[in-house]
């Protein structure tokens, strides 16, 4: 350990506090969850706001967090005078981000995401974070007595992040008061607008906005990435987190080199860094044997998609839904956040994201993601030889291919097959295995009583031959089960082949199916089955108007948001449709349109 840190520990040892420091934090985090069981509970991510099944938030076994937490309370302020003290929530969340297994590895080892309502006070947290990571203690040093050990970070190297001047200074505008005049002098803190400097220039922090080129090749030893939400491609923002993350992956044996992203809820279909984060975790969350995305915490809290923005039985819903957001940010002024969420010039979408921490689309999306999420129904399970009907959607490569099935007796719609490239494979080097697809349908056909069945083949072809690529084996289909189908596509020989490209035919009919799936979604009259990437297709899309209604599409032609499973939900239930009809009218296969 270096002399200068030695001398500093021994002149804190003379009013040593640490021991009280350490117990009110400890009596403060072994509090029970005493919320009020509010109408419209918030949602939340991440390991801040999970209890036992006691009602008691749960801690991580291991954290270098609690010396930080002490250090904090000994060399920083709320004020002149006032001693830093994190409120309980935020606690939690720095004990987490600071968590270590047995062999003192983070772990969150590669990066971290805290997304909270607006005022909910993450600048202040991650000034707190920033000065802890230049001259606390964030770094693992090893066990003793039961006790996890930290020390100081030598050459730290902090960066603060935006794609804007003015967004680093609602860091960097906290440093001057943030720190003792005691720490300040122990740590000889030479503070800046842009830089911090400590011990000389043995430590440094830096503010930097949008110029991937400067932070390429860099190795910091922590990063702070603020209002991710606004990082985009048109700021330089999605090249910027990538220079981050390839600098954080080449860190040195004993560097932390974390990035830790601070943020609002985003506007989805904006493609933003915390889009990006959020689906790439939601996808990894869904699909865990294929997607890897470990030692990533993204930790938010919510409101949940029942909440309204107005409630004619409840005048004071606003209320209790922004309380129960806002987690143990007392300071935020209920009362006035409501006057904004009520002000009819402001977008709801807008409050939604801003107010409520919620992750909503805007006006031109396809459904109502709050109504995706309250209409699922996974414990409804289809049962062996129930009536279905079934919609097929074929791409080759760059789409995804989906099999929807809708039952005839309820309407619920279940997700029967998803085939899409892995997220890494280039564009166009990976095709659909027809033969699992066949092998799917097949297995399906047999567990249960299939009575309908389009399938869009769309046009792609074959490489080479040009040939339809998905034709043979739509025409097997139709050979082999057509017989048992119902309904038949309109003027089509084909009991299975379906064009939703033929505007005037089955497109036309789609289009009315579309118009109808969202007025049963958001009235309650159909579920699914909380498959959470179907659930994920029908976010994604959005409207399409036609000259025969709206329709649905993805947000732009090289958009990774799939939305085809969404497609064939619609599909699913026209044809159930179909075959509902057929009890008031039957006619000849071909004509029941």
């Amino acid at each position: 350990m270096p002399g200068g840190a030695v001398a500093r520990r021994r002149a804190a040892a003379k009013h040593d506090d640490s021991s009280e420091i350490l117990r009110y934090y400890r009596d403060l985090l072994n509090e029970p969850d005493e919320r009020p069981d509010y109408r419209y509970p918030p949602a939340h991510l991440g390991p801040t706001w999970e209890t036992d099944d006691r009602g008691r938030f749960i801690l991580p076994e291991r954290s270098i967090g609690w010396a930080s937490l002490v250090w904090a309370g000994q060399k920083l302020q709320l004020k002149r005078g006032v001693p830093w003290q994190f409120t309980a929530e935020q606690a939690r969340m720095w004990l987490w981000w600071y968590a270590v297994d047995e062999r003192g590895t983070f772990v969150f080892d590669r990066e971290g995401v805290i997304q909270r309502l607006k005022g909910h006070g993450k600048d202040p947290w991650g000034a707190v974070y920033c000065a802890n990571e230049l001259v606390g203690l964030p770094v693992f040093d090893g066990f003793s007595k039961g006790e996890t050990l930290a020390t100081e970070q030598p050459d730290a190297w902090v960066q603060v992040l935006a794609v804007t001047l003015e967004q680093t200074k609602n860091t960097m505008r906290l440093f001057p008061r943030l720190f003792t005049d005691d720490a300040k002098a122990e740590y000889r803190l030479a503070i800046g607008k842009e830089h911090i400097y400590a011990l000389g220039d043995e430590r440094y922090l830096q503010a930097l906005t949008s110029n991937p080129t400067a932070l390429e090749g860099k190795r910091p030893t922590a990063t702070l990435a603020n209002e991710t939400h606004h990082w985009r491609a048109n700021n330089n923002g999605i090249d910027m987190y990538e220079a981050l993350s390839r600098n954080a992956a080449k860190s040195a044996e004993g560097v932390n080199g974390r990035l830790l992203q601070l943020s609002n809820a985003y506007e989805p279909g904006m493609d933003s860094v915390l889009e990006r984060t959020r689906l790439a975790y939601e996808l990894a969350q869904a699909r865990p044997d294929e997607i890897l995305l470990q030692g990533l915490m993204y930790d938010s809290l919510e409101a949940g998609p029942e909440a309204p923005l107005i409630d004619p039985d409840n005048p004071d819903v606003i209320n209790d839904v922004i309380e129960s957001v806002r987690g143990d940010s007392t300071w935020l002024n209920v009362k006035r956040l409501r006057k904004q969420v009520e002000d009819p010039r402001i977008p709801p979408s807008q409050s939604r994201r801003f107010w409520y921490n919620q992750i909503t689309a805007n006006e031109e999306s396809w459904a109502d993601p709050f109504a995706v999420e309250r209409q699922a129904r996974p414990e409804s399970k289809l049962e062996a030889r129930d009536e279905i009907a079934l919609f097929f959607d074929g791409s080759k490569s760059d789409d995804a291919t989906a099999i929807v099935a809708c039952r005839i007796s309820d309407g619920q719609v279940f997700t029967m097959g998803l085939w899409q490239a892995p997220p890494k494979a280039r564009r166009g080097t990976w095709t659909v295995p027809r033969g699992d697809v066949n092998q799917r349908v097949r297995q399906i056909f047999k567990a249960y009583r299939v009575v309908g069945f389009f399938a869009d083949p769309s046009h792609t072809r074959e490489d080479g031959t040009l040939d339809r690529y998905w034709a043979p084996l739509v025409d097997e289909w139709h050979r082999d089960f057509g017989g048992q189908l119902l309904v038949w596509p309109q003027n089509n020989k084909h009991s299975v082949s379906f064009d939703m490209s033929n505007r005037h035919g089955e497109g036309a009919k789609f289009v009315e199916a579309a118009e109808l799936f969202v007025e049963d979604l958001e009235n309650g009259d159909l579920f699914h089955d909380g498959n959470p990437e179907l659930m994920r297709h029908m976010k994604n899309a959005r409207r399409f108007p036609t000259q025969h209604g709206v329709s649905l599409m993805k947000d732009g032609p090289e958009s990774p948001r799939k939305i085809d499973l969404a497609v064939c939900a619609v599909g699913a239930r026209m044809v159930r449709r179909l075959i509902l009809n057929l009890a008031a009218k039957r006619g000849p296969k071909g004509t029941v349109w």
